[in-house]
């Protein structure tokens, strides 16, 4: 018979199997917890569909879109879900950019706006294409 020394394995090798879903948690609790704003802001914005389609008004009047992207759609409700919205100001002003589509041409639809009782005043309309990448300036108040 031998005497050999047993190694006794620390926890962690015993255990490494536990740290990939321990870390995916934490990592996870963290990204929910920094984005559950965001979440609360996108939110506000799917209800308020007024803000959008009002800015879409504004830009299907601007010859400059309409030659380049033609007539914009109206917004569906996925494409807010999907782009930035930003409340600050006591959620009084937004900043937001979501996608649109229009005969000619997709882009990105950005905002600019406070809110004035129950009315939203734009301060700054922009549509970004690419292809080549433009930006095109439909209102700027500020």
């Amino acid at each position: 018979m031998e005497n050999e020394l047993v190694e006794n394995k620390n926890w962690l090798k015993k255990n490494w199997i536990w740290t990939i879903p321990v870390l995916l948690f934490f990592f996870g609790a963290v990204f929910v917890y920094n984005s559950a704003e965001g979440i609360v802001d996108t939110a506000f914005a799917y209800e308020d569909q007024s803000l959008y389609q009002n800015a879409i008004k504004k830009a299907n009047t601007n010859t400059k879109v309409l030659n380049t992207i033609g007539v914009i759609a109206p917004i569906d409700k996925l494409a807010i879900l999907e782009g930035n919205v930003t409340y600050s100001n006591n959620k009084n002003s937004i900043n937001s950019s979501v996608r649109i589509t229009g005969t000619n041409k997709k882009g990105k639809l950005d905002i600019y706006a406070t809110k004035s009782g129950n009315k939203w005043e734009y301060k700054k309309i922009s549509i970004r294409t690419k292809n080549p990448n433009e930006e095109i300036l439909i209102l700027s108040a500020i």
